[in-house]
Parts: structure tokens; C-alpha cells; sequence
């Protein structure tokens, strides 16, 4: 498939052992729009996560949706995922691009740092990350980043920037009014049963048709 354009909804799956529920949560956001799934989780071992990816790739190619690999760009390697998103201690960024080819859409957590932002465009990043943008219920520790740092970014390294940390629908658009073209999102999504997830990616997507030009 075409890689995807990098704005919208960025949604990151929950830590979770239940690929049944997993695949059907997964199945409703992208019937609800989204295109751009990153598969996360921090608890399960590899047995787990490999078949917990396998499942969600054949989801999203149902779906023309890219996945995106958190933290283990071999194992988006092995199962053909459209890409990885990489953290601070998850490798080296130039590594992932030589491994996964020019196409794959390799991200980085930049947290509050724009010099780790240049250093990742350097090295081939396909966007760059920042956050925590609000208090987040998946990092509680996470220190907040500035808003002004979105735009910076963008306007700086000419590339697509990612808002993390704590969005929801309700506090989602002066994030794009500062700057990011994608909303990495969590708990507002997957904290509701998938009957409730579908509407609520669809209310993401017409936000972002009224708040980007």
C-alpha cells in the first residue's frame, strides 16, 4: 500500500493480553478513519507482542491503515509493518532506516527536546514526536513539554510533528493550532468499550478537518 500522508489521529494501542478484544477495538477506530495505528505494549513478552502484531497488520491492511511498531523496529522488520516508532532507549534511528528501506515511516520521541528532534531528522526520521503535551495517564512521571515546541519543529526540520502525552477530544485543538499535523492518543480511545470507539475517532477526524487548513 501507499504510505499514508503523516497527519490525523496516531492511535496507540493499550497494554493489553486480550487480542480478541484487541482486534475488535482495532477494527472499530479504523472503521471510525483513523489510518496510522501504533502498536504498544509494555507487559507482554515477545510470543505475545508478535502475534498481538500479526493480527493487527492484517486489520489494518483490511483497512489501508499504516502500522506502526513501538520500540522494536526488528519486529516491524519481521512482520512487514509499515513502519516503527522509536523512544530513547529503543536503538539507533539510522539502524531502523537502513533495516526497514527509504518507504517505512520511522518516528522518535523527542519528549520536550528539539535538539533530539534535529538529531532524529538527521538520521532519517520520517516525524518527530513531543510530549508530554497534558498529564498522561500511561506516563504519570512524564515531564510536560511546550506547546511552543511544536511549531518550532515543524517550521525548523520540515517535518510532520506528532503531539503525546494525556489528549483528548476535548483539549486536542490548540494542539493544532500550535503546530502538530498528528495526535498520538490512548486512554480517550481505547478506555471505552469498541462500540464507543468508533464514534469517538470519527469526532477526532472532523476536528481535524475545521482545525487544519
Amino acid at each position: 500500500m501507499s504510505p499514508p500522508e503523516l497527519v490525523g489521529l496516531y492511535a496507540l494501542t493499550p497494554d493489553t493480553t486480550d487480542t480478541r478484544w484487541l482486534a475488535k477495538a482495532a477494527r472499530a477506530l479504523l472503521a471510525g478513519g483513523c489510518r496510522l495505528l501504533q502498536y504498544r505494549n509494555k507487559t507482554a513478552d515477545d510470543a505475545l507482542r508478535r502475534a498481538q502484531a500479526v493480527a493487527l497488520q492484517k486489520i489494518c491492511r483490511r483497512h489501508h491503515a499504516a502500522l506502526i511498531i513501538n520500540d522494536d523496529f526488528c519486529l516491524a522488520a519481521d512482520i512487514g509493518a509499515e513502519g516503527a516508532h522509536l523512544g530513547r532507549d529503543d536503538g539507533n534511528l539510522a539502524a531502523a532506516r537502513r533495516l526497514l528501506g527509504d518507504a517505512a515511516i520511522i518516528g522518535a520521541s523527542c519528549y520536550g527536546d528539539l535538539a533530539r528532534a534535529r538529531d532524529a531528522a538527521r538520521a532519517g526520521a520520517s516525524y518527530v514526536a513531543f510530549g508530554a503535551m497534558y498529564a498522561s495517564a500511561s506516563k504519570p512521571q512524564a515531564s510536560l513539554a511546550a506547546h511552543s515546541l511544536l511549531a518550532r519543529a515543524r517550521d525548523e526540520l520540515r517535518l510532520p510533528v506528532c503531539a503525546i502525552g494525556g489528549i483528548t477530544l476535548e483539549n486536542a485543538a490548540p494542539l493544532l493550532y500550535a503546530g502538530a499535523s498528528m495526535l498520538a492518543v490512548l486512554h480517550d480511545l481505547f478506555r471505552r468499550a469498541p462500540a464507543h470507539i468508533r464514534p469517538r475517532a470519527l469526532a477526532y477526524q472532523q476536528l481535524f478537518q475545521e482545525t487544519l487548513p
